[in-house]
């Protein structure tokens, strides 16, 4: 999609539901991707941590 798509499609949207509603709706959806990014980057800490631990049971 081009601007002009995304525009056209932005203001069909709040024209249809508002602009509370689609302000909500947009926030819900930037806000699951970041949740997503943050639980992927939690779950890589978190292997990081058990390797480093088995590596100090180790010595």
């Amino acid at each position: 999609m081009d601007n002009t798509e995304h525009l056209s499609f932005f203001l069909s949207a709040i024209s249809q539901v508002g602009f509370p509603i689609f302000l909500a709706g947009y926030l819900l959806f930037r806000f699951e991707k970041k949740l997503e990014t943050l639980s992927e980057s939690i779950s890589r800490l978190k292997d990081d941590l058990n390797k480093i631990s088995e590596e100090i049971q180790e010595k």
